[in-house]
């Protein structure tokens, strides 16, 4: 790497710095091979406009309001990416800057790669999430041309880059196909957890279900709920109870739902968890769930709570989605896809069996220690650079 190559910024809009655990992740390893990194991010509430973290330079602006509707999702995005483009001038003439890796959502940032290549600059497109699918799952449908748009920004982001970085096999399969991305622009850097300490199951009077990840319409927490509630009238259990750690523009409405369900004794809402709290409060809990419902976007997505999930060394309870299978292959058991009754009994199961979580769970973690922990993504991320510097 020649010293003129080094200097990386940073776009990430959905969530704040160190806060995604991606972005961080991908931060480090850079600044740790000597890259000077810098990232533009939104402000999550009571952190400074500029600091630096563990080598990384972090410029915030104020956090937007979420858009609540189709035309909200969509404003909420640009003006987001215009106050991130404001930031990323001030950084340019500050700093300078060799590469530009954004984040998406959202995927307008391709508009900066003929403009930057002006002056020699490299562009990293990192697709976090498929937007036009989560924009269906997350309204429930919604507008045609707002769908369409959005997938047309994601095929001229992944056009106009130099490297394409996706999370899994089905995003860059979609890459290939939708946006014709050549294979060898394409590098697969998976969402790698932490790897934790050893797990541990506490003697409980109930045994502990735990929920872990961010709390939106798409994220089928109400799918969960009513789980919860099949576990009571159709099982008859009444030996577990649920711990919740995450926010996000559902959570109010799964609150209420919680109540209509007459679940108060039963659940238990933590809102949003430090993430070295969430490690510990997996490794000691009992079984975890992920009830992301089948669509097209929850299908193709890999969820890093099911990752976070077996570094914990916990079995798993999930619908049957493709990359949930690839990610937690044995250490999960499968219900039918949004059939809650389904998902109640297969967590049935694991309450009357604890040595078979016990060997779900050491499935999980020999997955993790050997295949997806950060430690082992970092060289793909690090060999996606050499492509390009």
């Amino acid at each position: 790497m020649t010293a003129h190559r080094n200097r990386v910024l940073m776009l990430l809009e959905n969530c704040s710095y160190p806060r995604d655990t991606r972005v961080r992740h991908e931060a480090e390893a850079l600044a740790q091979q000597g890259y000077r990194v810098s990232v533009v991010c939104p402000n999550a509430g009571g952190q400074t406009r500029r600091e630096t973290i563990g080598g990384v330079r972090v410029y915030r602006f104020p956090k937007l309001p979420e858009g609540n509707s189709g035309s909200g999702y969509v404003r909420e995005y640009l003006c987001a990416a215009a106050a991130i483009f404001a930031l990323s001038l001030i950084v340019f003439v500050r700093e300078g800057v060799d590469i530009v890796h954004a984040h998406n959502p959202p995927d307008v940032f391709f508009l900066l790669a003929p403009v930057i290549r002006l002056w020699g600059v490299r562009f990293v497109y990192d697709h976090h999430d498929l937007a036009p699918e989560l924009y269906y799952a997350r309204f429930g449908g919604g507008s045609r041309l707002v769908h369409d748009l959005l997938l047309l920004c994601e095929i001229l982001s992944c056009r106009a880059a130099d490297r394409v970085i996706v999370t899994n096999e089905s995003y860059r399969d979609l890459a290939q196909t939708r946006a014709r991305v050549a294979p060898d622009r394409i590098s697969i850097v998976r969402n790698g957890p932490d790897e934790t300490g050893d797990s541990c199951e506490e003697a409980h009077s109930e045994v502990v279900i735990a929920y872990a990840g961010s709390v939106g319409f798409q994220d089928g927490v109400d799918h969960l709920l009513r789980t919860l509630r099949c576990l009571i009238s159709d099982f008859g259990r009444t030996d577990f109870r649920c711990v919740l750690m995450g926010d996000g523009d559902a959570l109010a409405t799964v609150e209420r739902l919680a109540s209509e369900l007459d679940l108060q004794g039963r659940i238990e809402f933590r809102g949003w968890v430090q993430p070295e709290e969430v490690g510990e409060a997996l490794r000691r809990c009992d079984i975890c769930v992920a009830p992301e419902p089948r669509n097209p976007y929850n299908d193709r997505s890999t969820m890093i709570k099911v990752l976070e999930y077996m570094a914990a060394g916990k079995p798993i309870v999930a619908f049957d989605l493709i990359e949930h299978r690839r990610s937690a292959d044995d250490a999960a058991l499968y219900a039918q896809p949004n059939d809650v009754r389904d998902f109640a009994r297969q967590i049935a199961i694991l309450i009357d069996d604890p040595a078979l979580r016990q060997r779900m769970g050491d499935i999980g973690r020999r997955r993790i220690a050997e295949e997806f922990a950060w430690r082992h993504q970092a060289p793909h991320l690090l060999e996606a650079y050499a492509q390009i510097t």
